[in-house]
């Protein structure tokens, strides 16, 4: 009865934030040195956006930089592009210093990667509280692994639908031995797929992906009825093959995630595995704060109606149910 009450205080503390899965998405600025040109710039800036309301940032060059073309700025799925081709002179952008002006009001970070003509490339994460760095000649393999490797965390934490299928497992099994079993399969099942779909190896529509996996959040999610109901289903009785299985497709939705943000052409390997390991630290975050809150509550003594515990697996269909129309009707 208590662990049940610390799930459904949990749940209760997510829903504010819930409604809102994937929402937080990072902004993304590319520069790249053109070979054929000194001083010359190809510069790619995506801005997250919501519906029609796109996040009020710019990315701001140094001065002696300008445009050589107009800019051609477009619409793309959940961000609002421009593309610009600037000359930078003879003083070019080495140790100069690039800002993204609006990041201060915002809860979003902003990826930025910075090819040179010779090959170099530099990657790091901009935040509210620093929103500009300066363009190093050189950056160290530990930059692009710690880069990616928030960037993982911040997907994870920050991916509430991925963390209601986390939860619905947690719910779900019974046992430490067996949950350790459960998410051992779904963490390998998703590492699987991420590494595969963002090497190029397999190729799948991002918003059929996005579908399924709100579709695996409504069955667990029906399972737990069950279960609260003395019934036993699949998942209780599997819930490693369950894990395993919505897995694979939970790691197309990470590398969905990963191809918007891009990989550094020079550190792919180490950029991919940073970020899977970013995505397994912030799900074990996630896990242990759940154990804790349990642990915790299971020392309080309090009888809840029926309904109440059911009220967790319910809170959690409606929520995939909601998903998985609003993303069919995005097809």
């Amino acid at each position: 009865m208590t662990r049940r009450l610390g799930t459904l205080l949990l749940l209760l503390t997510l829903l504010p934030v819930v409604a809102g899965a994937h929402e937080s998405r990072p902004g993304y600025l590319e520069i790249n040195e053109l070979a054929v040109a000194v001083g010359e710039f190809e510069l790619l800036w995506k801005v997250p956006r919501r519906g029609e309301l796109v996040m009020p940032l710019k990315a701001r060059l140094p001065e002696h930089c300008r445009d050589l073309r107009e800019p051609r700025e477009y619409a793309s799925p959940g961000g609002y592009v421009v593309r610009r081709h600037v000359d930078c002179g003879v003083i070019g952008l080495d140790g100069q210093t690039v800002q993204v002006k609006g990041l201060t009001t915002t809860i979003t970070d902003v990826l930025a990667r910075v090819t040179l003509a010779s090959g170099d490339t530099q990657t790091v994460i901009l935040k509210p509280n620093d929103t500009s760095f300066v363009i190093a000649a050189r950056q160290s393999n530990w930059d692009v692994f710690s880069a990616y490797l928030i960037l993982g965390v911040e997907h994870i934490l920050f991916g509430i639908d991925h963390l209601l299928f986390v939860l619905g497992l947690l719910l779900i099994v019974r046992g430490l031995r067996l949950l350790v079993e459960t998410i051992t399969a779904f963490t390998l099942a998703h590492s699987v797929t991420l590494g595969m779909a963002a090497l190029g190896f397999v190729n799948v529509p991002q918003a059929p992906v996005e579908a399924v996996i709100a579709l695996s959040i409504l069955f667990l999610a029906s399972e737990l009825v069950h279960q609260r109901r003395g019934r036993i289903g699949l998942a209780e009785r599997y819930p490693w093959l369950v894990a395993l299985s919505f897995g694979l497709l939970h790691g197309f939705g990470f590398a969905g995630a990963l191809a918007e943000i891009g990989l550094p052409q020079s550190a792919i390997p180490l950029a991919l595995f940073s970020f899977n390991v970013g995505v397994e630290v912030g799900q074990l975050l996630f896990v242990a704060a759940v154990l804790i809150v349990i642990a915790v509550l299971k020392r309080v003594r309090q009888t809840w109606p029926e309904w109440a515990m059911l009220a967790p697996a319910y809170g959690i269909g409606s929520l995939a149910a909601f998903w998985t129309i609003q993303r069919v009707a995005g097809f």
